[in-house]
């Protein structure tokens, strides 16, 4: 597995030299030359998960190898839709954090066994959880670069460049990746409460407390741009807080469990 996750670091370290040499160049970073470099990453990234994931005596779905997962997912969309790509700007975000996340799996390699093949219906959960989750922190880093955009027009130090997209196009886009997400996560939530029988016992019931708390952040959100309008600036913070919201539901006990006190 090491010899996958260093060959996926230094694949990914290529493309993110080559997006951040060329960011603000007039032409933009070579795009088709990002995408095999990416491409090639990505996959070596993909062995080495199923490498640390599926082992003899189940899946192996620690902290470490989740988070990998999830940024396995981000990195993947961004490398496939590359050449159609609006926001060059947050890919060198992207790939940097498939370096450490990728680092992470021979650095922190605590165990999670579980098995799936046992319950397909809690694994249709999870995968549903990791897509949601993976998609709203995809439009955070949407919202965060449309915060961007918004405060460099205002102070007029944007500079004119194929790599920085058009406000209107980031929104739009943003609200697309937030409908898909909020689709997701009620569907995550839903198989939570039919087939799982200890979403609110064991010490979870702050995972799911809190992931309802951020569908309603969400579902807000959509329901004040259709209905009355929604402000840049407030979308941002919708999507932010929604973002935060998930990643202390997914991640905050078992950080505290798996990392700190092992």
């Amino acid at each position: 597995m090491v010899i996958f996750s260093a060959s996926a670091m230094f694949f990914y370290c290529i493309a993110l030299v080559l997006v951040t040499s060329r960011l603000l160049h007039p032409d933009g970073p070579n795009r088709k030359a990002v995408a095999t470099v990416a491409g090639i990453g990505v996959i070596l990234h993909a062995v080495a998960l199923y490498m640390a994931i599926f082992t003899p005596n189940g899946q192996n779905f620690s902290l470490t190898n989740v988070i990998s997962l999830v940024n396995w997912i981000i990195a993947f969309t961004f490398t496939i839709l590359m050449p159609r790509l609006k926001l060059i700007v947050v890919v060198p975000v992207v790939y940097a954090c498939s370096i450490l996340s990728v680092a992470l799996l021979w650095l922190l390699p605590p165990k999670f066994i579980t098995h799936f093949e046992l319950y397909p219906e809690v694994l249709a959960h999870v995968v549903l959880s990791l897509m949601a989750y993976s998609a709203l922190m995809i439009a955070a880093l949407y919202a965060i670069q449309l915060s961007l955009i918004q405060s460099k027009l205002k102070k007029k130090q944007l500079m004119l460049s194929p790599s920085i997209p058009p406000l209107m196009t980031v929104e739009k886009q943003l609200y697309h990746l937030v409908i898909i997400g909020v689709i997701l996560l009620s569907l995550s939530l839903a198989t939570g409460f039919i087939f799982l029988d200890d979403m609110f016992v064991g010490g979870k019931g702050h995972k799911a407390i809190l992931s309802i708390i951020a569908w309603f952040v969400y579902i807000a959100m959509l329901w004040q741009q259709y209905s009355v309008g929604c402000k840049i600036r407030t979308a941002v913070i919708y999507t932010l807080s929604g973002a935060t919201l998930l990643s202390m539901a997914y991640f905050g006990a078992r950080i505290v469990k798996e990392l700190i006190l092992s």
